[in-house]
């Protein structure tokens, strides 16, 4: 039995498309669709059709999340993302080529929201570098907590989706270690410079841990995490003594 339609609130919609819609006609779009279990009532003609439109693109890319989550990308279908949407075929193809384009364009959009979350939270932290960090990585645990469907696209399923699957994973991977090398060498004494692979080395074991446990399915009480986190990443830029200090500071 395919999964239960994605729904959208209004808050995730108006994140998404609120820049061209007001909170009020964005509200009275997920009323009918709370109402319509999932899906527009056939016919409407009360919302502009390009409001429409737009939020059948965004249940669209939150059930292709959906979908590769559950079932794989290998295995998933078309078919698999309709059932979760409630989204008629010919829509879908109004929006999407193909299973991939879709794909590509959801993973596009699950990276935009954890940059952005990651990178406002990591701007906005006071102190040192490590308190920077420290901040990210809740942010980025908590972004996992809050959406596995999309975790487990950017972690574990572009792996075994297609080449540009593979080369986005790698840019998201790669703007994380370029934050972080920043990070480090605005503070660390300039006469000894870390080398750059050292952040992209810190950001590829935290992923490959997160593909660990969303993988295996086991992302409760991911905030415990944080602690081993924060050693892991300190230990090769300021030595044991200072990483082993992270392990001390409470969570939450």
């Amino acid at each position: 039995m395919p999964s239960k339609r994605v729904q959208l609130s209004s808050e995730t919609l108006l994140a998404a498309i609120g820049d061209r819609w007001s909170p009020s006609e964005v509200s009275a779009a997920t009323d009918l669709l709370a109402g319509g279990n999932g899906q527009f009532p056939s016919g409407i003609r009360s919302l502009p059709p390009e409001l429409v439109a737009a939020i059948q693109r965004e249940r669209l890319l939150a059930a292709a999340l959906r979908a590769a989550s559950e079932l794989g990308y290998r295995e998933m279908s078309v078919q698999d993302v309709l059932d979760r949407a409630g989204v008629s075929r010919p829509t879908f193809y109004e929006h999407f080529k193909n299973k991939e384009d879709c794909f590509l364009r959801a993973f596009d959009s699950a990276a935009a929201r954890l940059r952005i979350r990651v990178d406002e939270v990591t701007a906005a932290a006071e102190g040192n570098w490590r308190q920077r960090l420290r901040a990210g990585l809740e942010e980025l645990l908590r972004f996992v907590a809050e959406e596995p469907d999309a975790a487990a696209v950017l972690v574990v399923e572009a792996r075994a989706a297609c080449p540009a699957a593979l080369t986005r994973r790698d840019e998201l991977l790669d703007h994380f270690a370029a934050c972080l090398d920043i990070q480090i060498r605005g503070e660390l004494p300039k006469s000894s410079p870390p080398p750059a692979i050292a952040s992209a080395g810190v950001v590829g074991g935290i992923e490959a841990l997160l593909y660990s446990r969303l993988n295996r399915e086991e992302i409760a009480d991911l905030e415990g995490l944080l602690p081993s986190l924060m050693y892991f990443a300190v230990l090769p830029f300021e030595g044991h003594e200072v990483a082993s200090e992270e392990l001390a500071v409470p969570v939450g």
